[in-house]
C-alpha cells in the first residue's frame, strides 16, 4: 500500500536573518527536495524574517519538517499538515521559551483532544474548574497560541495566495 500523500504549510513567524538558509537546506532536506522560502521582515520583532511555505509530500511530512526545525534558538513556527483519508492531520507549534507543542486536527483544522487526555485532565483538576480549565489549556496549546498571535497578525498584510483544488 503507497503512502497517502498530504500537504500543508510552514509559517516561521520569526528567524534570525543568518538561520533563513538553514530553515530552507533543513525543511528542504525533510522534504526530499530543495525550497526557497520568499523570506519578509518581520515588523513584530525587528531584525528578524519571517515567511510562509506550501509544501507537499507524504503523510508524515509535517512531523518531519517540525523536527528538522527544532533546536534552533531565537526561532518561531508552526507547521501544519492536512489530515489524508487514511491518515489524521497535525500541528506544532514551536517558540522559544516554551518548546515545541503537537496537536491532533480534525479535516476542519481543529484540534483534537482524544479521550484519555481528558480523562486525565479531569483526574488531575479532581473538581477544581480552574485547574481543569488549566490542563485543558495546555492540551490545546494555548500558551504557544497566546505566544504566537503576535507575529501571525504581522502576516496581515502579506500577499494572498489562492489554491484552486479539487479533490
Amino acid at each position: 500500500m503507497a503512502t497517502p500523500h498530504a500537504r500543508g504549510v510552514i509559517f516561521i513567524h520569526s528567524a534570525p536573518r543568518a538561520l533563513c538558509p538553514h530553515l530552507e537546506w533543513a525543511a528542504g532536506r525533510a522534504l526530499g527536495h530543495a525550497v526557497s522560502f520568499d523570506w519578509a521582515d518581520q515588523p513584530v520583532q525587528p531584525g528578524s524574517r519571517r515567511a510562509e511555505f506550501y509544501w507537499e509530500g507524504p503523510a508524515g511530512s509535517g512531523a518531519a519538517l517540525a523536527s528538522a526545525m527544532r533546536g534552533w534558538e531565537h526561532l518561531r513556527y508552526e507547521v501544519t499538515e492536512d489530515p489524508t483519508p487514511r491518515t489524521d492531520g497535525g500541528r506544532w507549534l514551536h517558540t522559544p521559551s516554551l518548546g515545541i507543542h503537537y496537536a491532533q486536527t480534525d479535516a476542519s483544522g481543529n484540534v483534537v483532544v482524544g479521550e484519555d487526555r481528558i480523562r486525565y485532565a479531569m483526574e488531575i483538576a479532581a473538581g477544581d474548574m480552574s485547574e481543569l480549565q488549566r490542563e485543558l489549556d495546555v492540551a490545546l496549546g494555548a500558551s504557544w497560541d497566546e505566544e504566537l498571535e503576535p507575529f501571525r497578525h504581522a502576516s496581515d498584510d502579506a500577499p494572498v495566495v489562492w489554491l484552486h483544488k479539487v479533490g
